[in-house]
This record gives structure tokens, sequence and C-alpha cells, in this order.
């Protein structure tokens, strides 16, 4: 099917094809008719850079009555970033529809030019919540003539405890009106909203219900816990071209990875919610004209990132939230093209990466951390793919080729291109050739016994949180990493019902148990101790999360 047979206006379809659409992606295929030949309410499921911008952007601009100067179409979405990407794709879509007016409200701009731009009339608002009730607040924007509200990412949106402002929004606009909900997941959240907002709505579904995209490819690497950041490096090493985004669960590990990775010689920096939004907006940039290499990123800094033609995700850390990993994952792999979405994972989690299968219905594949060897070969050949393909422009170059010629006419070919190898690899080749090749550890990642020696040069530490209190590995990683003034190595994590094990580097053990004690405001007080031989151990017996502890705090409530 071709975009002039789903009815689309000769002036939007001059733009788009100025743009360089072809055919329909299959999102836009299916709701570009419904929206145009009706006034259904729809809910679109699809992955983020699946074009569902242009799914409800077109036929929106198409319904527009220009000549009616207020907003008609109101479009929420979590983000700045998103909120200026979409409004973008309107004004690109309706270049020659002539008058048209598109207005991006959101918060860290001045509000005075937002609502100056208002009084002179706008069709389409793109807004977050935030911003938009602000502006509702002090009178300047009014929903009464809304003909169509569109929720793009509103997964992400509730995730951003968005969802009262949502429902202020939506009981303010007028009943009378078409409502379009875009998500790549389907929450329980997202259907109680669309029960009480929406009238007898379309359901389109691209692919499965919280499914990832055909377009990427999962893969898993299995390393030691204290071997994440060097498989890191081998992995960004491995591929030359690599452009991607490094997910990580905290925002010291997200800085911290980026420093390292800068200090290696990494063109990476970091994006994440200690900065300023003058600074995120310099770092995004940066990234966006491609003079950053890998952008280290936390979740809530990374929503609504919209960057074309990233080779890689990374998942440093794997979130909680299964579905996040979706949204990590639908950063690469868009607008038709593939990408690889990577999970570097220790032993313990493999049970969460599991779980993340079932939600998307893709298998990971195991991946096998590249040698020193196969690194430098794969940088070669990529070094040589670009000399043969190199375009030579004689006519610039020939009043430089004498000198050139001149000074390496001593040089047989073989040497020149032996020197060209060490120009472009010394630094590689001599970090590779002392670096020891990564230990894989055993993949089963469950239990022989709860054994109460722990491994040598590891001492193992008690902790009185297990299973009942929602423990997994990952979390016990995280508030280490949080709370303890420095790196520490940590091996096996056995989680039981009531308590759990955590073996750390034996040199650091007493001052996690130190620095863990000393933790404030959780539901019970955290108990660390050095776990004991005979596995009697005081305080294994704790009430459950959220219980009320007796006043010894070591027994359970009966």
């Amino acid at each position: 099917m071709t975009f002039e047979e789903l009815g689309i206006d000769a002036r939007i379809m001059k733009a788009i094809n100025e743009l360089g659409y072809e055919t329909p992606m299959p999102i836009q295929e299916k709701v570009i008719p419904v929206l145009l030949q009706s006034a259904h309410d729809v809910i679109g499921l699809a992955q983020t850079g699946t074009g569902k911008t242009a799914a409800f952007g077109i036929p929106i601009i198409q319904k527009t009555d220009i000549a009616f100067r207020h907003p008609q179409t109101l479009i929420l979405c979590p983000t700045r970033e998103l909120c200026l990407q979409i409004a973008d794709d309107l004004i690109d879509y309706s270049k020659y529809v002539e008058g048209l007016k598109v207005l991006p409200v959101y918060g860290g701009s001045s509000i005075e030019s937002q609502i100056r731009s208002l009084k002179k009339g706008v069709h389409v608002v793109v807004a977050t919540p935030g911003r938009l009730l602000d502006l509702m607040k002090r009178g300047t924007m009014k929903l009464d003539a809304i003909r169509n509200v569109v929720m793009d990412e509103a997964d992400e949106m509730l995730n951003m405890g968005f969802t009262e402002s949502i429902n202020a929004i939506l009981a303010a606009v007028p009943k009378e009106r078409t409502t379009l909900l875009f998500s790549a997941t389907m929450p329980n959240e997202i259907s109680r909203i669309a029960k009480t907002y929406m009238h007898d709505a379309q359901e389109i579904v691209v692919g499965n219900k919280n499914e990832s995209t055909n377009n990427v490819k999962h893969r898993f690497y299995m390393v030691h816990a204290k071997d994440k950041y060097l498989a890191l490096k081998r992995i960004a090493d491995y591929y030359p071209n690599f452009y991607g985004i490094v997910f990580c669960r905290t925002r010291k590990d997200t800085q911290e990875i980026a420093e390292a990775l800068i200090r290696d010689g990494y063109n990476a920096d970091s994006l994440h919610g200690d900065l300023s939004q003058q600074q995120r907006d310099y770092v995004m940039q940066k990234f966006r004209i491609r003079n950053l290499q890998i952008l280290v990123a936390t979740d809530v800094a990374a929503r609504g990132l919209d960057v074309d033609d990233l080779t890689h995700v990374i998942n440093y850390g794997l979130p909680d939230d299964l579905e996040t990993y979706t949204h990590r994952s639908g950063r690469t792999g868009r607008a038709g093209k593939t990408g690889i979405s990577i999970a570097i994972v220790h032993s313990r989690e493999k049970n969460h990466l599991r779980d993340i299968e079932r939600l998307i219905n893709k298998k990971f594949e195991p991946g096998v951390i590249p040698t020193g060897k196969a690194i430098c070969e794969k940088q070669l050949i990529n070094l040589v793919d670009k000399i043969e393909k190199v375009e030579v422009n004689e006519a610039e170059i020939v009043d430089l080729l004498p000198v050139a010629y001149r000074k390496l006419d001593w040089l047989s070919k073989e040497d020149v291109i032996k020197r060209l190898i060490s120009l472009e690899f010394n630094r590689m080749l001599e970090y590779y050739r002392d670096a020891d090749e990564l230990d894989v550890p055993d993949e089963r990642g469950g239990r022989t016994e709860h054994s109460r020696a722990g491994v040598k040069g590891f001492a193992r530490l008690f902790i009185n949180y297990g299973k009942v209190d929602g423990m997994i590995p990952p979390h016990f990683i995280e508030i280490i990493n949080q709370y303890v003034p420095k790196r520490v190595e940590i091996g096996k994590i056995d989680i039981l019902p009531n308590f759990s094990f955590v073996e750390v580097n034996e040199a650091d053990a007493q001052l996690v148990i130190e620095s863990l004690n000393k933790i404030k405001g959780l539901e019970r007080k955290m108990v660390v101790d050095r776990a004991q031989p005979d596995g009697n151990q005081k305080g294994s017996r704790q009430p459950r999360y959220g219980q009320t502890p007796r006043s010894n705090g070591n027994k359970r409530r009966r």
C-alpha cells in the first residue's frame, strides 16, 4: 500500500515525499485510514521508532480547520525532548499547509513567550502535563475547542508520575472529542484511563502487546559482577561504528561509568537527573550530532529520547520494572532499521532475564565476550574497509601529493601499511596485549547448598532482608553501591525467604557492615553482620516487610 492509497492530502504528500517517506509503516497503514474516515477513539500499541507520530500527526493536520485559530488538537507527551520532536515533525508534515500553527509548550522554557504564541492563535498544542496545567491555571490555555486529544508514550507518562495531571487535563477537555492513546506497553493504569476517558475505542496493535520490535536483536553477556565495566569496554571496542546508550540503574553509577569511559579515551558523557536542563540539552546536542559515541544514562533522563540510527542499547544494570526494558530496547532499531539490545549480567540476574524474555516474547542470544585479538582484528578490518572505500578527490589534493611522496619515498608499501596500523592502533594494541581475558562464570545461577563458608578472599555477610521483602540480587548491589563510600567487589548472593547472604571482598567487609547498619528511613532496620559458620544467625528470624516487630526486633509476630 502507498501513502496516496491511504487518502492523504496532496499538500501533505508533497511534504512527506520530500522527507523521504516511501511506503507507510504498519502502524501508519492501520491508524491513518481509521482517523481520516471516522471519529473513533483509538488505542495504538507499538514500539517507539515505529512511525507513531506520522500515524496520528498526518490525519490531525489534514482534519484541522485552518480558518479557526484556536487549539483544536492537544498532544500530551512525557518529556520536553519528545515534545519538541513531535512539534518539529508536525511542522515538517504541514510545510505546504499554509497557515497551520503548531506550538510546543514545556517546562524549562519561557512561559511568557508560550503565552504570547497562544494569544496569537495556534491550531495544535504539543505539551508536557506540568506546563500545560500551569497555563490552564493562568487562564491562558483554553481547552473548550479541543476536538482531538493524543497521549503519546502514555505508559511513560504514568511511570513518571503524571497520573493525577492527566486526569485533571482529560476532565477539562470537552466530552465530545476524539481520544487517541499511543503506548509501547499496556499496564493496568493505562487500561483504567482508557475505560474512564475513552468510548468504544478501537485497539490497533502492531506486533504483540508489550512485545519488542522485530528489528532489535536481544543478546546477553554473562560475566562476574566485578567484570561488568571491562565487558562494557570490550563490547564497545568490538563494534567499530558503535553509537549507543548505556543504561544504568542509579545516578551514581551513571556518572562514575561515564567518567571512567572518558578517562579511558572514549567519546562519552552522562545524562541523569542531577544535571540542569541547560546541561542536559548540551549533552543531547553533542550526542545527536555524533560528537559523542556513548551516552551513559538513567531511565528517567532518557525518557522520550528520540535519536535516529542508534546501533546499540546496553543494559549495564537490568531495570526492576520489566516494562522499562521494552522502552530501553526501543531506542534502537527505529524506522525500519536494525539494532542490538545487550544485557551485561551476572549469574544471579539470569532469572530476571528470563522474566524479561517472557514479557517481550523474545529469546536473548548468549554472547561471548570478545578476546583482545578478535577486537583488534575487527577494528583493523574496519579501517581497511574505510581506506578502500574513501573517495579520492585528486583535484583537491594534487598540490599536496608531491610533498607526501617525497617524505615517504624511502618507505616500501609494507612499511607504510605497518606505520598506518601502528598510528591507528597503538593504544588499543598495547591495552589488549597485557589484558587478561575475562573469566566466564558458571551460568547455572543456582545454589548447590547455602554454604556457610565464603569463597576464598570473600567474606560472607548476613542481611536480615529476603524474598518476603521483595529482594532480588540487583537490589543488594544497588544498596551497596549507594551506601558504601567506595567501590566494593561483590560475589555470590543467596536470597532466602526471610534473610540473605551476600559475599563481598574481605578487605571491604567491615566497611560494608558499618555502612549498611547506618541506613535510616527503611520500614525496619537493616541488620548486617558476618555470617555464622553454624548458621545460627542472630536476627535471622525477622518480621515480614510491613509487619511490626516485637521490641527485641528478632522474633516474627505470631
